[in-house]
């Protein structure tokens, strides 16, 4: 317990330096501090959203292209709909905010296309569910952290906003986990 609180003394300490030294951080350093409680800054959310959003409508039209199931094709075509959807409310929330956003996927993100992009039929459909499966998950959390703890009303409104959606995903996700005979893990 002495440990943590100590530890989020430092951080706190930390993220207040450059105020206290007479320097303003740059929108980089802004966007690379968390807080105490480790959720991230809303402008990091943002920005990960913005990019989390661009790689599912790319994956979602290799689905459409290379599944074998036409539950994963819809699947794929749920994402490309939903997610285009979501990124172009967030590309006006983004400028009226003066964030700027990504123009291209995380490369974690590209090397998944890419991995992907190399498979077809049943073996495609196992490990793209599975990717998007652990992906939901955790993008999930992510928007119930910013829906809870985010700092600006207007992105915190937004994470509210589309959470329903993501959860939507996670099940929709989950039943394809079923037809696809894989066991949900990564």
């Amino acid at each position: 317990m002495t440990n943590a609180l100590l530890a989020g003394i430092v951080v706190l300490g930390l993220a207040a330096a450059p105020a206290l030294a007479g320097q303003q951080p740059t929108t980089a350093e802004k966007a690379d501090k968390t807080t105490a409680y480790g959720n991230m800054s809303d402008e990091t959310f943002v920005t990960k959203a913005a990019q989390g959003g661009m790689a599912e409508v790319e994956l979602g039209k290799l689905a459409v292209e290379k599944a074998a199931s036409d539950e994963v094709k819809r699947f794929g075509q749920r994402m490309v709909d939903d997610h285009s959807k979501a990124v172009e409310e967030l590309k006006t929330l983004a400028q009226n905010k003066h964030i700027t956003l990504p123009t291209a996927i995380d490369p974690r993100e590209t090397a998944l296309h890419d991995r992907l992009a190399k498979l077809s039929g049943p073996a495609f459909d196992r490990a793209y569910i599975q990717a998007m499966l652990a992906d939901h998950r955790k993008v999930l959390n992510e928007f119930r952290m910013e829906a809870k703890m985010g700092k600006d009303g207007d992105v915190k409104g937004w994470a509210a906003k589309t959470l329903p959606m993501i959860e939507e995903h996670v099940k929709l996700v989950q039943n394809a986990t079923r037809a696809v005979g894989t066991s949900g893990k990564r």
